[in-house]
Parts: C-alpha cells; sequence; structure tokens
C-alpha cells in the first residue's frame, strides 16, 4: 500500500505528524506506521506506535493496518528496554474516552517501567466469572465476529 492512499483526517495531530505538519521524535516508520517519542512521557523512553491509516478506535482499524503495528511491536519494545535498561514494560491502547484515550487516532503505548515506578499507576480489581455468565458472554460474543 502507497502511503498517499492512506485514509488520513485533516484535523488529528497523528496524521499531521505522519504528513511531516508537525515534528516528532521518529523512532521508526516504514509504509504502514510510524513510532516516536511520546511529548507527554509517563516514563524515560515512552513511544507511541500509530498506524499511517487514520481510525479512531481499534474497531475501526483494517487488519492490515493493525497486523502492521502488530508487527512492529516486537522490535521496538525490545529496542526501547535495551536503550532505556528497564526491566519491563507495558504496551497499553486506549479505545474511546471511558478508557482514557485523548487522541482519537489508534496508537499503541510502550511505556517503560523501573524499580523506583515509572508514574503509571493502575489497580487491576479481578472480578469472577461463572460458568453460566461465561458461556452466556461466550455466545453473545462470537455471535459478532
Amino acid at each position: 500500500m502507497n502511503t498517499n492512499q492512506h485514509h488520513a483526517d485533516p484535523d488529528c495531530i497523528f496524521c499531521k505528524i505522519i504528513a511531516g505538519q508537525i515534528p516528532c521524535h521518529k523512532i521508526h516508520e516504514d509504509d504502514h506506521t510510524l513510532a516516536f517519542l511520546d511529548i507527554g512521557p509517563i516514563s524515560r523512553g515512552h513511544i507511541l506506535i500509530i498506524p499511517k491509516h487514520h481510525a479512531a478506535t481499534l474497531a475501526e482499524l483494517p487488519a492490515e493496518a493493525a497486523a502492521a503495528c502488530g508487527a512492529v511491536m516486537p522490535k521496538l519494545a525490545a529496542a526501547v528496554q535495551q536503550a532505556t535498561e528497564c526491566p519491563a514494560s507495558n504496551v497499553l491502547q486506549n479505545n474511546g474516552q471511558l478508557s482514557g484515550q485523548a487522541v482519537f487516532h489508534v496508537h499503541f503505548h510502550i511505556i517503560p517501567r523501573y524499580e523506583n515506578g515509572s508514574g503509571l499507576n493502575f489497580q487491576w480489581p479481578a472480578g469472577s466469572l461463572s460458568d453460566n455468565d461465561a458461556a452466556e458472554l461466550k455466545q453473545t460474543i462470537i455471535s459478532y465476529l
């Protein structure tokens, strides 16, 4: 796919970065993706990976664009970890305002984690799932595939 054929939103800040209208600290670029340092990092080395195809949420992103992001993630996560010497990292992707999404262009965060904290704090209040609820939910989700 030619980069000129990617769907873009002229009002989207990430589309403007892809088009070169707004500068970024580029880490990686190929025909389908762009990765750059987050200008509001949670921790040192925090990067964003974006598809060059504009879609507000992951559910709206064509499979090929999602696959292109996934294909570069391992290499970029390893490079960030080696460069920052962080012992761990999070890969985070938010969908919709309630999830914390602030820029409505799909993007994946690679956030280095350090022993002394990294500024990313979240609770994981694990619940429970009954067999009956699991069976019903499974069938409902499958019906939408």
